[in-house]
């Protein structure tokens, strides 16, 4: 509930943005200019995060599959999965802001509202379509968090062993003892614990 009402309001911040920018200016086309600046300075950020070797869609979809920035060093097949993609976006909406500027430029308002209002959906189905496609053929997403899991765990049965060996060394816990065996024991998902 929470984030639909946080996209109302965005979208009416973005609505208003645009009212007030060409009501300053006293022209209507205006109105779409902060959109068209916004999607072709995005177009330019998936483009330069690309040549920089950081692209902008694994640091979008790094962390949604778990894989945070591992793809960068750890997986270079992901990364130039997430590096076309992102190429994708970038001249997508590269072409899309090449159509709208000279529309804005000598098109009256009304055709270039009906021409942004075409162009919202099928560029962006496409660039979802494509990203889908470099994903797919990608290798599998290396999952850091259940290799932090894993290794959490691993610690914690070694601590467990430690703290036996040294109280049986130290004799405070007779040797063949069940108490602080079986309980790391589980900790590595060895043996059941006694009743």
């Amino acid at each position: 509930m929470k984030d639909t009402v946080k996209y109302a309001f965005s979208g009416v911040f973005g609505v208003a943005f645009g009212v007030v920018f060409a009501m300053m200016t006293d022209n209507a086309k205006n109105f779409y200019l902060p959109g068209m600046l916004y999607t072709l300075g995005l177009a330019l950020a998936y483009i330069v995060t690309s040549l920089a070797g950081v692209p902008l869609i694994g640091l979008i979809l790094g962390p949604v599959f778990k894989e945070n920035l591992s793809w960068r060093t750890r997986n270079p097949g992901r990364k130039k999965a997430y590096t076309k993609a992102s190429y994708a976006w970038g001249f997508i909406l590269l072409a899309k802001s090449a159509i709208l500027f000279p529309l804005y430029w000598w098109a009256d308002t009304e055709q270039l509202g009906w021409v942004l209002v075409t162009l919202k959906i099928p560029p962006f189905l496409l660039a979802v379509w494509l990203t889908w496609v470099f994903l797919a053929k990608a290798p599998a997403p290396i999952d850091v968090f259940a290799e932090m899991e894993a290794a959490e765990k691993a610690e914690k049965a070694e601590k467990a062993e430690r703290e036996r060996r040294e109280q049986e060394a130290a004799g405070t816990l007779p040797p063949g003892s069940s108490e602080g065996d079986g309980e790391a024991a589980d900790l590595r998902g060895g043996r059941h614990r006694k009743a």
